[in-house]
């Protein structure tokens, strides 16, 4: 049972590195400043959110997400801006990711919204634990194995630059971006005690989006539906999500994600502008045989710069 266990971890461990190297929330929709640039700014509030996934529980070396995200609109000569950062530490099995980017984005009006069009660049930081994880106790020697790579105290790093235009109204939203469209490979042949040559190379991601708020005839409901696409070009993943609101300020939904999971949702607004949301995956492959599901928590605070003017009084009839 416990080779069984090693296994699945290091299948999982094999997917994650040449299959989808970026990782997914379920809250997709507070991640634009992370995976379209040209979002930043968009919603004309400053928005500070931060995410935690701990997936495929009960699953040795299980995937465990933290991120961190901040973006602001602002006006600068005449034009309409927004700046952003995000940050994500991803942990999977025998590697321990970092990810720091800067995003910038140019908006005008188009129609009845905005228009934004993007870029982001940052770094890549790879870490990856000692060689005698990667076995069970038994006679092979880790340290001595030049098949297992071993970076020791060393960390490889990659700068990469995405782009993106994203477009919103006060009802719809849709934008498509690409990742990595330009990035450094990371070698870990120069690092790595080991004989055999290792690259990887960090494909470019490509994402599309789209999203849409109904009034329903009761106006304290608003029917939230949206759709998410990602790909590698190797395969081609989309989440599919219908929220239901309450007063702006209690939701619940579900969501597909295609040949995957399916996702419950739920959250309310705690206070002004403060949001947490939950989020619970049920696998929908075998692995739902050694895993419980993923659990996922988002804190979202928006607010808007600067301070309301207070109306003016006046006592004159004339103003009357």
């Amino acid at each position: 049972m416990k080779k069984l266990t090693i296994l699945i971890a290091v299948i999982i461990q094999t997917i994650a590195v040449f299959s989808q190297q970026l990782p997914e929330v379920s809250y997709y929709m507070y991640d634009y400043t992370r995976t379209n640039p040209g979002s930043i700014g968009s919603s004309d509030m400053v928005n500070v959110t931060g995410i935690f996934k701990n997936s495929l529980m009960n699953i040795p070396g299980q995937p465990t997400v933290s991120y961190f995200e901040a973006e602001m609109p602002f006006n600068f000569l005449g034009g309409k801006h927004g700046v952003g950062i995000s940050f994500y530490n991803d942990i999977i099995g025998f590697n321990n990711d970092i990810d720091l980017k800067l995003g910038y984005a140019f908006r005008f009006s188009a129609g009845d919204g905005t228009f934004g069009i993007g870029i982001n660049g940052g770094i890549k930081q790879h870490a990856f634990k000692d060689g005698a994880e990667w076995v069970s106790a038994g006679p092979i020697d880790p340290a001595n194995d030049p098949r297992i790579p071993d970076l020791g105290s060393n960390n490889l790093n990659a700068l990469s630059l995405g782009v993106g235009v994203f477009y919103r109204t006060e009802d719809i939203y849709f934008g498509a971006s690409v990742l990595n469209v330009y990035a450094q490979d990371l070698d870990y042949s120069d690092v790595a005690t080991t004989t055999t040559s290792a690259i990887e190379t960090l494909e470019p991601h490509y994402y599309a989006t789209a999203g849409y708020t109904l009034q329903l005839n009761n106006p304290a409901f608003e029917l939230q539906p949206s759709v998410n696409f990602y790909s590698d070009l190797s395969s081609v993943t989309f989440d599919v999500n219908g929220m239901l609101t309450y007063n702006k300020r209690l939701w619940g939904g579900v969501s597909y994600r295609a040949s995957s999971s399916a996702v419950a949702m739920a959250g309310l607004m705690i206070m002004d502008g403060l949001k947490v949301g939950y989020a619970y995956d049920f696998q929908l492959t075998a692995l739902n045989t050694y895993s419980t599901g993923s659990h996922e928590i988002m804190l979202n605070y928006s607010f808007k710069l600067g301070v309301e003017k207070s109306p003016q009084r006046y006592k004159s009839i004339r103003y009357l």
